[in-house]
């Protein structure tokens, strides 16, 4: 089974955290949700409180697939400026495993170098908040690029979700989720 884990910092966005981590599971992929500063309950920008998996120090040195970041403010700030979220980071990209962000989180991966060279996209507002340098800023809702999955923001959650099923789980079982949902198109 592929897993993932999503640091929650005070501030995420709801909407995205909750949707990605619902389509994950749906997709049979397990998720830790990781708590910052413990396992008390992590209250999200809308005032949503969730209680996460695990402390994000018990699970630093456990091996997952992918690593993904919800957005929200002031959530992204908290992520930004710990620094076990960069070497975490860090060593997902080094180690060719996934690394995903939406809305706001990428700007996390342009601050310290991972979208160089890269295609890209987020919410533009906060992308503009940092010196992208050489990133392809793209405005599709979701892009990968290699091992580098991003997307711009709520209204992207459930494309996003299903996106890290696909690259998780493959092609079949992405489609067996959205069937499930009833989307319409």
């Amino acid at each position: 089974m592929a897993s993932v884990l999503m640091p929650l910092a005070e501030g995420f966005e709801e909407l995205e955290a909750i949707t990605i981590v619902d389509v994950l599971r749906r997709g049979g992929i397990e998720v830790v949700l990781a708590g910052l500063h413990g396992t008390d309950p992590v209250q999200g920008s809308r005032e949503t409180r969730i209680v996460p998996d695990a402390a994000l120090d018990e699970v630093m040195d456990r091996e997952f697939d992918m690593i993904t970041l919800p957005g929200g403010m002031p959530g992204v700030d908290h992520l930004k400026r710990d620094d076990r979220i960069q070497k975490l980071i860090e060593r997902y990209q080094s180690g060719g495993k996934f690394t995903s962000a939406i809305c706001a989180a990428p700007s996390i991966l342009a601050a310290h170098g991972h979208l160089e060279g890269r295609q890209a996209t987020s919410n533009p507002k906060f992308m503009n908040q940092v010196n992208i340098g050489d990133v392809d800023y793209v405005e599709d809702p979701v892009v990968v690029d290699g091992s580098v999955i991003t997307s711009r923001g709520p209204g992207t959650s459930m494309d996003f979700g299903l996106k890290l099923v696909e690259m998780l789980a493959g092609d079949e079982t992405r489609d067996k989720v959205e069937e499930g949902l009833v989307r319409i198109h």
